[in-house]
């Protein structure tokens, strides 16, 4: 690296991830909000993780709080966004996310879902019929004020289109157009996910129509993105800032070029940090070792793309082959282990390196305490692991 450059060390960035991050005890964030906002987004497309990254990023707020903010409040929505991933997202950055990345894919969404249209020859025009149901759709919505794609096929008749669903996909094959075209409409922002009916694990969801949408200029909020990730994330490589996005080489460079940014030495390969955030790294964070529990999909553990500073060499056991990584377990800034629920309910752990008996115990007391803050619920993640389904499977 270049003479006189800034070096951070993992350590430096472990403890900037416990007081940004909100896990570190002294660090936990005051509402659900805040806990979201703090990490820009929690992973939403397992329900239950967005409970428990609240959970362990407040330490205290129960299940009815996240309901409280997600559904009367509305302080959080749920949508489409980096990567084509479902987030929850404080309500003052639905714009920003919407015009940086959600836009773009609902344009690439509408491209192939006009494109099965034409070859299923559901229509001379399938352009034209396609925004000729969503609309319909729309106003049915309105009609309603909330609905399931269940309910809403019955009134808008040609959502129960049959259409040929991942035709190169094993599990591929014929669906209705519901569920796709809802997902287009919530991508464009005309509608968006409501309450689930059945419990916080629920993955039916109901679905109500958009209010107004604030409109921002797709450059300007990459940039105010990039911004945020950067506070949030950084340093780190560029390179972790393209993969969370999803966005392109150019689109980077350009969101970065509104920035004022700092090339750091993260040992050995170049990163990025936000050049007014770099004194911080004269005031490194003093807190004690801290353990936590964090679900599948949690939004620190899929923070960046390189990930071995802080997942070692434990990757085999907690992702899945599509890179999705299980519940996992931390002391100090670190992953060390993952846990599952058994059947019976109890929260068990597998440390997969000598953390000693100092850690073990406070991990041990954690389970512990989100074992009864599940209480009689059963949490299975949507994405299995390795790791994840042998002890959801062992003996007490």
């Amino acid at each position: 690296m270049g003479t006189g450059m800034r070096t951070v060390s993992p350590a430096e960035r472990r403890a900037r991830l416990a007081v940004r991050h909100h896990l570190a005890p002294a660090a936990r964030a005051g509402s659900v909000t805040g806990a979201a906002a703090g990490m820009i987004a929690l992973h939403g497309t397992d329900p239950a993780s967005v409970y428990l990254a609240a959970w362990a990023r407040t330490g205290s707020a129960d299940k009815a709080a996240v309901e409280h903010a997600l559904y009367t409040e509305r302080a959080l929505v749920r949508m489409l966004g980096m990567r084509r991933t479902v987030f929850v997202v404080p309500a003052a950055l639905v714009p920003v996310i919407q015009a940086a990345c959600t836009d773009q894919i609902a344009e690439r969404l509408r491209r192939q879902l006009t494109q099965v249209v034409q070859r299923a020859e559901i229509a001379p025009d399938p352009a034209t019929w396609l925004k000729d149901v969503g609309e319909a759709t729309v106003r049915a919505l309105a009609e309603r004020g909330s609905a399931t794609g269940a309910e809403l096929a019955r009134d808008e008749a040609r959502l129960r289109t049959q259409i040929l669903d991942a035709a190169d996909n094993p599990y591929g094959g014929a669906v209705n157009l519901t569920s796709r075209l809802l997902t287009l409409l919530s991508a464009e922002g005309l509608i968006v996910r409501g309450r689930p009916r059945g419990g916080w694990t629920s993955t039916q969801f109901t679905w109500s129509a958009a209010g107004a949408r604030a409109e921002l200029p797709a450059t300007a909020a990459r940039a105010e993105l990039a911004r945020r990730w950067l506070f949030a994330f950084g340093p780190a490589p560029v390179s972790d800032l393209q993969w969370w996005t999803g966005w392109t080489t150019g689109q980077v460079k350009q969101a970065l070029a509104e920035l004022q940014v700092t090339e750091v030495d993260l040992g050995g390969a170049a990163g990025i940090i936000l050049t007014a955030d770099e004194p911080a790294l004269d005031e490194p964070a003093t807190v004690p070792p801290w353990p936590a529990l964090l679900p599948a999909l949690d939004p620190t553990a899929m923070g960046w793309r390189d990930r071995a500073w802080y997942v070692g060499h434990h990757a085999q056991a907690l992702f899945d082959r599509s890179g999705n990584i299980g519940p996992t377990a931390w002391w100090d800034g670190r992953i060390v282990g993952g846990w599952a629920q058994r059947k019976d309910g109890e929260i068990v752990v597998r440390l997969l390196e000598d953390t000693g008996t100092e850690a073990a115990a406070a991990i041990a007391a954690e389970a512990g305490r989100l074992r009864a803050w599940i209480g009689s619920d059963r949490v299975t993640p949507r994405f299995r692991t390795p790791l994840e389904r042998e002890l959801a499977e062992s003996q007490a």
